[in-house]
């Protein structure tokens, strides 16, 4: 009987270069312990073909073996997938915003591109009028857009782009970032809903307006007639200049710690000729003043910046909402309107209400509950990546039995 050689790998057979997965999962972003090997021609940034823990095509992504996520899952399926295909993700996500959404018909400033939500993960795009603000969380997006960026010019009618590197990104892939070290675009002035905003790239945290509220900020509005209402953590004035212009509150105060935020609210204010009182102070210090002079709103919204940082910090960041949330609603008269805010997405929705209730509760009051909403449209969230809801809006009428 003739001996047999040595079984043939079938792994010469794969599209090259690959990764192999160790376990079954359909999220997009994979951890180290979720990976069996990567073949020899694997690079940092490549798109690479995809299999499953049994060796069967299961889809394509962008590889870093080094990144804290080293793949990022794209595209599902047994298909080839080029680099062609991820300009058809481009397009099929600018496509949901003009065609589907038809953005351009309320407002020039808007997502075009939210990272996982589009399948474009570690990468996000937003458009105020002629400038793109572009957000590289990856190396692998960071190598491919000098082709991306006159594509997305080309179907917006951009002609700047503002490229921010994730700091975290860059050092631990090495993202270079001094080709994307250019000036930062003048500032530009855009409209919501008919309300002008001027966007400052210079001072702005991350673009200084955030596209994510646009939803939330019309239907303020609804509450707001004839009302005086409170804006804490006002930012730029977005839920202030709603509540005054499209509301036509009586009163509106608008409070923020950020000297440049509040500089910036006045701005848009005297954009839109709209009287609002801004206060640069912390919210919790302001606000704890206001119960010592027996002030009242109808109306309050409270839209801290992100309290919750990682996983191990959790019970730091919810005390912080309860406290936030029990000022808020001492300062609102009976049967007012509470809008709680939280852009935490460690935080998940079903964690954040019940803190916002406690905080009714510590003061002898109920919430009627109304609504949750969560981010405007154009934030879409992916179906395998339910984590990425990270924005959560409460509104509740606040009651005393």
């Amino acid at each position: 009987m003739t001996p047999r050689g040595p079984a043939a790998d079938p792994r010469a057979t794969w599209r090259t270069p690959w990764v192999q997965l160790k376990t079954f999962s359909y999220h997009p972003t994979l951890y180290p312990a979720m990976i069996r090997g990567a073949s020899p021609d694997a690079q940092a940034g490549n798109l690479v073909h995809v299999y499953d823990k049994d060796g069967q095509p299961f889809g394509a992504g962008f590889y870093h073996p080094r990144a804290r996520v080293p793949l990022r899952v794209l595209h599902h399926g047994i298909a080839p997938f080029t680099e062609d295909h991820l300009l058809a993700l481009l397009d099929r996500a600018i496509d949901l915003r003009l065609q589907v959404l038809r953005l351009p018909e309320t407002t020039n400033a808007f997502r075009v591109v939210h990272s996982d939500g589009d399948s474009l993960s570690g990468l996000v795009v937003d458009k105020y009028h002629d400038v793109l603000s572009v957000g590289v969380h990856s190396l692998a997006v960071a190598q491919r857009l000098p082709r991306w960026l006159p594509h997305l010019h080309q179907r917006l009618g951009t002609t700047s782009a503002f490229v921010q590197v994730d700091e975290r990104a860059a050092r631990l892939e090495g993202i270079p970032t001094k080709p994307f070290a250019k000036e930062k675009p003048r500032p530009v002035k855009v409209q919501e809903h008919g309300i002008r905003f001027e966007v400052d790239f210079e001072e702005g945290h991350k673009t200084g307006f955030f596209c994510d509220q646009r939803d939330n900020r019309r239907r303020l509005a609804s509450f707001c007639a004839g009302r005086r209402v409170l804006d804490l953590c006002c930012y730029t004035g977005g839920f202030s200049l709603a509540a005054k212009l499209l509301g036509q509150a009586e009163d509106v105060t608008g409070v923020d710690l950020d000297e440049a935020a509040v500089r910036q609210a006045q701005r848009n204010g005297n954009l839109n000729q709209a009287r609002i009182q801004w206060v640069h102070c912390d919210a919790f210090t302001w606000a704890r003043q206001m119960q010592r002079n027996a002030e009242k709103w109808d109306v309050v919204v409270v839209d801290p910046p992100k309290l919750v940082f990682d996983r191990e910090d959790t019970d730091g960041g919810m005390k912080k909402y309860e406290d936030l949330n029990t000022l808020a609603i001492s300062l609102l008269r009976e049967n007012g309107v509470l809008v709680s805010c939280s852009c935490s997405g460690m935080l998940p929705a079903h964690e954040f209400e019940p803190i916002v209730i406690r905080a009714a509760h510590r003061h002898g009051r109920r919430l009627q509950v109304l609504e949750q909403t969560g981010a405007a449209l154009d934030h879409p969230v992916l179906s395998t990546c339910p984590e990425s809801r990270y924005l959560k809006v409460l509104w509740s009428r606040v009651v005393t039995s």
